[in-house]
């Protein structure tokens, strides 16, 4: 049993960290986002992206936080989070629809990485790493169908 509990901690700990880059540069790239919108829908987006890059901050610090409590170490470089990351910064060229579209897909990809972390943890009967990933993994598959349907998707 041993090493299963040490197996499923390092797996754990590598799909939490790897949210923890995610939602870092999710962060920034909302942050890019909310500065340079421009269009006209500048100001419906401009909330929009407020709203998401602080929900947002708020998911980073929980799961970074949950890491603590389980004795891992969440990664805390800029370094770190480019290198882990699974989704790419903002080039600073996108239009807003562009903006849009790459969010709709940063939260499908977060989506999926998500439901990997909850069947790890449900698996090990970790269920308060499972409800906060569930919990996070609700409010992006309604920010990604609301981003889907401003696109007309």
């Amino acid at each position: 049993m041993m090493t299963n509990t040490v197996t499923y901690s390092i797996y754990l700990t590598k799909t939490l960290n790897q949210q923890v880059a995610n939602f870092s540069v999710l962060y920034m790239k909302l942050h890019n986002y909310h500065w340079y919108v421009k269009g006209e829908n500048f100001f419906t987006l401009h909330v929009k992206f407020e709203e998401l890059y602080t929900e947002v901050a708020l998911h980073l610090d929980t799961i970074a936080e949950r890491m603590l409590a389980l004795g891992s170490v969440p990664t805390a470089t800029l370094k770190e989070h480019l290198e882990m990351a699974t989704i790419k910064e903002a080039t600073g060229e996108e239009n807003a629809e562009q903006m849009v579209e790459a969010l709709s897909e940063d939260m499908e990809n977060i989506m999926k990485e998500l439901k990997i972390g909850i069947t790890l943890a449900e698996d090990q009967r970790d269920q308060p790493t499972a409800d906060m990933l569930t919990a996070i993994h609700t409010s992006f598959e309604k920010h990604r169908w609301m981003l889907s349907a401003y696109l007309g998707k």
